[in-house]
């Protein structure tokens, strides 16, 4: 796959996993991504989580996107940076309907956008198991 086809795989998958560490332990759970484009894959999380919190101490994440039309994975690693732009907090919870209220109870301040900028894609197939790993760089 070329950095395209990566990009809209990524943006086929309403759903990734994304791995952070706590100390020497990983953790991983699902998220929801908002977007990925030649300026990088941009998610959200509440400033009180672990998530951020763990963010905040290591920056370095990973994230797995699947499809499970044709069994692709697409593994991006990268480092996460707090992005603090109101317009595009705004452009975020106008989409999604979910954060509105939680917003309008707490505002924009508690509500961290992340931004993996110059990741590092490999992908994964049946067919390709056994085959060293490409990367493709984001």
């Amino acid at each position: 796959m070329n950095k395209q086809e990566v990009l809209s795989l990524i943006n086929a998958c309403p759903v990734c996993c994304l791995a952070t560490a706590d100390g020497d332990v990983p953790r991983g759970r699902y998220i929801m991504p908002y977007k990925s484009d030649e300026n990088g894959i941009i998610f959200h999380t509440g400033k009180a989580k672990d998530m951020h919190k763990q963010i905040q101490k290591n920056p370095k994440v990973e994230l797995c996107f699947y499809n499970p039309k044709d069994n692709t994975q697409v593994r991006v690693n990268g480092t996460a940076e707090l992005v603090e732009d109101l317009n595009l907090k705004k452009e975020i919870v106008a989409k999604r309907d979910f954060l509105k209220p939680i917003i309008e109870k707490i505002g924009y301040e508690p509500f961290a956008v992340y931004r993996v900028k110059n990741g590092s894609a490999t992908v994964w197939t049946f067919q390709t198991n056994l085959a060293p790993k490409e990367y493709v760089s984001l």
